[in-house]
Parts: C-alpha cells; sequence; structure tokens
C-alpha cells in the first residue's frame, strides 16, 4: 500500500520463511517488522543500498528513500527502441556522494507512457553493476505498468531476482495514521 511518495506498506506473502514480514516507509524513516523475533526494527540510512531481502534489488529500490528528484542530477543523451517501444536514454548522477545514493544510472523511458522499462545502475567509481529490465506491461486499474522486473548483477553470471507485480489498487482512500509501527503487526 501506498499513499502518494511519503508512506508505504510492503507486506511479504511467499517465500514461506519470509511470510508476514512488513516494511513500512514513513516520510524518510524505514521499518522492517520480523513475525519470526516479533521485533520492528529501524533500517538506518547506511543500509539503503544493502540487499532487500537476499535478493538483487537494495532496500533503496523497494522503499525509494532516496529522492531521484532531489538527490540527482538528469540529462537526456540519446534515444533507443526496447520492446518495439521507443525510448528515451537518461543520464541520471547523485548531487552528493551519500551512502543512500550510488553514483550513477542509466535509465530508459517509454517516450508516449512515461514507463521505465531498463536501468544500468553503476557505482560510485562508474563501474556497472546492475541492470534492470521490465516487461509484461498491464493495465492496472486506469494505469498500465511493466508487471515484470528483473534484476541482474553483472558480475553474477546466471543470477537474477525477477519481482512480479499481481495486483495494484489505485485511489484507495487510505489516512497516512494507517503507515504506522502498530498496523505492520496487524497486516497480514
Amino acid at each position: 500500500m501506498v499513499l502518494g511518495n511519503d508512506y508505504s506498506f510492503i507486506l511479504i506473502n511467499a517465500p514461506a520463511r519470509d511470510k508476514g514480514t512488513v516494511f513500512l516507509k514513513r516520510e524518510k524513516e524505514i521499518w522492517n517488522w520480523q513475525p519470526k523475533i516479533e521485533k520492528v526494527i529501524k533500517l538506518p540510512p547506511s543500509m539503503m543500498m544493502q540487499s532487500w531481502m537476499g535478493s538483487d534489488f537494495t532496500n533503496d529500490d523497494l522503499v525509494k528513500e532516496s529522492s531521484i528528484l532531489l538527490d540527482y542530477t538528469h540529462e537526456i543523451i540519446g534515444d533507443t527502441l526496447i520492446l518495439d517501444r521507443a525510448l528515451l536514454h537518461h543520464s541520471i548522477n547523485t548531487k552528493t556522494r551519500s551512502s543512500s545514493c550510488m553514483g550513477q544510472n542509466q535509465t530508459f523511458i517509454d517516450k508516449n507512457d512515461f514507463l521505465q522499462l531498463g536501468s544500468e545502475f553503476y557505482d560510485e567509481d562508474g563501474y556497472l553493476i546492475n541492470k534492470m529490465e521490465a516487461s509484461e506491461i498491464k493495465s492496472f486499474g486506469n494505469k498500465i505498468l511493466p508487471s515484470k522486473m528483473v534484476m541482474t548483477p553483472v558480475e553474477e553470471e546466471g543470477q537474477t531476482t525477477i519481482l512480479r507485480y499481481k495486483s495494484i489498487e489505485y485511489n484507495i482512500d487510505i489516512d497516512e495514521l494507517f503507515f504506522s509501527k502498530q498496523n505492520m503487526k496487524r497486516l497480514r
């Protein structure tokens, strides 16, 4: 569940060992509920670039603690074609070398629907470390989005993490008070 850019819940339903795990974002604070130990843990900013639940995505990829508008500079560097869609090749560079931001990203944005269909993630030394590809574009309510994202670490041959959206609902009436540490324990 998401409310604007400042509030979100992520509930894990599978695999069974992680079922019931919850991530909460409230403005700039990120919290994690671990049902096995019945504990809420606050994630410090230094953990944003760490692996999210052992996957190839980072904590920041999922909860977006860093702001694409405030923490980065932007430059369009060309055009390309992916999935038969005309795309803008876009360079994004960090304004500062904070622990929650990488050095540089290259993104590929659909010119018509403004969908992010690919990204390349570089470290602060300019080395390519991960590639993300988005596909399987579907309608969710009145919006179209890629329903599949594949993150591939460049130096780990044969390794990928696949994230799939099965359903997304928009314009649900939720108050920001719903996004609380107490509700993390109740969310099922």
